[in-house]
This record gives C-alpha cells, sequence and structure tokens, in this order.
C-alpha cells in the first residue's frame, strides 16, 4: 500500500475516532453550563443562597474543567486526523 493512501486511512480513522468521542463530553458540558446558567437566574430571582466566595472553585467549576480538557484532546484527535487525510491526499 502507498503512504498517500496508508495517510488517508489513518487519517479518516482517527478524525471519525475524534468525532465520535467528543460528543460525549461535549454534550455534558453543555447540560452542565445549561444547569448553572439556571441556578444563576434562580438566584437573582429568589435572593442569593448559598454562593460560593469569589474564587472559590465548586464541584461543577472542576467537572467543567475536566469536561473541557477531554473535549480539547479528542478535538486535538480529530484535528490531527484531518491534518494526516488531507497530508495522505498530497502525497498520492
Amino acid at each position: 500500500m502507498p503512504v498517500g493512501a496508508l495517510l488517508l486511512v489513518a487519517g479518516i480513522a482517527l478524525l471519525a475516532i475524534g468525532l465520535v468521542t467528543v460528543r460525549g463530553p461535549l454534550a455534558r458540558l453543555r447540560a452542565l453550563q445549561a444547569t448553572q446558567a439556571n441556578l444563576a437566574r434562580y438566584d437573582d430571582w429568589r435572593g442569593a443562597r448559598l454562593r460560593p466566595e469569589p474564587g472559590e472553585k465548586t464541584g461543577a467549576d472542576r467537572m467543567a474543567e475536566l469536561l473541557r480538557r477531554q473535549v480539547i484532546v479528542r478535538g486535538g484527535i480529530a484535528a490531527v486526523g484531518a491534518v494526516l487525510a488531507f497530508a495522505g491526499l498530497l502525497v498520492r
């Protein structure tokens, strides 16, 4: 198999893996952000409940950081796959 075809196949595989695996963390991150926005609206309407101190990290903040890192890593895998697939088309 020529090098271009190998790069193309590997690139498409990495692109597919990256795109499929990024969907889960991205959906959870969006749901978490929607919940935090809803709580903020409720706090504004009802009055302050137990808000964290400025600069204090909550469990939701830590979870959002973890999910963001997962999205970045898995998006990077998809980007590398796209670059490899493009290189495979050029090498022919």
